[in-house]
């Protein structure tokens, strides 16, 4: 079994999606670890505002594997793919880290992401997991957001519907 954490977003109806995503993905792999959602503006256009959390589960699936299973579940909420890929959407869900894997795939799989970068992909992440380690840096989660420039993108706690 490999741990997985994974980034969920949400422009276009976050109270509907990410619940129904949380509850597809507890359906399918039993305990999860659910962080708080997150409130930030969109990055890399102009669209709404996202809501954002992260979600820790323990999986047999591959890498490759999960990520089809979550395109899948992505599709069954009314993703769109037809559409600019930096665009509004109903979920978004990326695998941030595969354990200590490093990979650079196909269908733009890339673990650890580079979103990581944002608040919005970090701070949930360090909510739930603040001992994992980067498997390039070293730096736990709690490390690399407390050196985070926060004030550069803020965020505000969005409680979701159960």
């Amino acid at each position: 079994m490999a741990r997985v954490y994974l980034s969920l977003g949400s422009n276009l109806e976050p109270r509907r999606y990410l619940p129904a995503a949380i509850a597809a993905l507890r359906e399918r792999f039993g305990t999860i670890t659910v962080s708080p959602a997150y409130r930030s503006r969109s990055v890399g256009f102009d669209g709404a505002d996202f809501v954002n959390l992260a979600v820790g589960l323990d999986t047999e699936l591959s890498p490759e594997a999960l990520n089809d299973w979550l395109h899948a579940l992505e599709d069954s909420h009314g993703r769109r793919r037809d559409v600019p890929r930096y665009s509004d959407r109903t979920l978004d869900i990326d695998i941030v880290f595969y354990d200590a894997l490093v990979l650079d795939g196909p269908g733009h799989l890339q673990i650890p992401r580079k979103e990581l970068q944002h608040a919005f992909v970090l701070r949930p992440i360090a909510d739930i997991a603040p001992a994992f380690r980067h498997p390039l840096s070293g730096f736990s989660m709690a490390e690399l957001w407390a050196v985070f420039p926060a004030e550069h993108e803020p965020l505000i706690v969005e409680p979701l519907p159960d």
